[in-house]
């Protein structure tokens, strides 16, 4: 199944007035985090802060709500976030850890759960994994061109990036608006993005992204048992406002056909390489 195993997906989006003026979409993530640091579900979150560097992303421990309204909003260049994972509980000593990333890092923190080499006394310290959709990512050098050279501005005059509608958006401090359809994106991409097989985040407890849902919102996908139950006491604490999926606009359909996009794509690069390396049938087919 394309969309992963999930108990309920929903469109959702912040009732916190200052969370949503500067998040990307329905602000689930910061508000999620807000949520859990307030209640004691964890003491901390490793999240994509802001570098000195407009939209480069920068991994960070937010152990406050102040830390966490300052890394809102998305930025399309990878921020490592896993790196962090050993430090925010040895040197920050956290024992209730939140951890925020892309499908290919809920991955890379699934496998250090189950196979904790060099991880000694952090797998069972995270507490919550919300992952996002993600379709590729940049390398901070592309966002750079991409906004100087096509969007003919400066990087210090952006005020926001989007993707949707088939378009990569670039939001100006003055008001300006420019849209590069995503072909013009395309040889900007981190190549390592062409071999992951996940959009929506499969393995988070509990997974997010715009498409599926109006402007504002975003979809949630609530995976997990330990999503869920968190999901449920962020619901009757009143943090999220939310509305059937099957209500909104465009809907799982966008979604589903996203994801399936994805993976159709990447599945043909991935046995391309495989029988230009002379392994094709061995990684086609996992059994063998």
């Amino acid at each position: 199944m394309v969309l992963g195993n999930y108990k309920q997906a929903v469109a959702a989006r912040s009732t916190d007035p200052d969370i949503l003026r500067k998040s990307q979409d329905g602000g689930i993530v910061t508000q999620l985090f807000a949520y859990a640091l307030d209640a004691g579900i964890i003491d901390g979150a490793i999240v994509a802060g802001q570098s000195d560097e407009p939209f480069k992303p920068e991994p960070m421990v937010a152990t406050t709500r102040e830390e966490l309204l300052a890394a809102r909003g998305t930025r399309y260049s990878i921020s490592p976030n896993m790196s962090l994972i050993k430090e925010v509980t040895r040197s920050y000593g956290l024992d209730k850890v939140g951890v925020v990333g892309t499908p290919c890092q809920m991955q890379a923190l699934r496998k250090g759960q189950l196979y904790p080499v060099g991880l000694r006394d952090v797998a069972d310290k995270i507490a919550l994994a919300v992952g996002i959709f993600c379709m590729e990512n940049f390398p901070y050098q592309g966002i750079l061109q991409l906004v100087e050279d096509h969007g003919a501005t400066a990087l210090e005059n952006v005020s926001k990036l989007d993707i949707g509608k088939g378009k990569f958006w670039i939001y100006t401090e003055r008001g300006a608006t420019v849209q590069l359809p995503l072909k013009v994106t395309h040889k900007y991409e981190q190549p390592g993005c062409h071999v992951c097989l996940d959009y929506v985040a499969n393995l988070a407890d509990i997974s997010t992204g715009s498409v599926g849902t109006p402007d504002g919102w975003s979809t949630v996908f609530v995976r997990s048992a330990k999503g869920d139950d968190i999901w449920a006491k962020a619901i009757a604490a009143g943090a999220f406002e939310t509305k059937p999926i099957d209500s909104v606009k465009p809907g799982l359909e966008l979604v589903t056909k996203l994801a399936t996009e994805k993976i159709t794509k990447n599945q043909k690069y991935l046995e391309s390489r495989a029988t230009e390396y002379g392994v094709g049938k061995a990684l086609r087919n996992p059994y063998i």
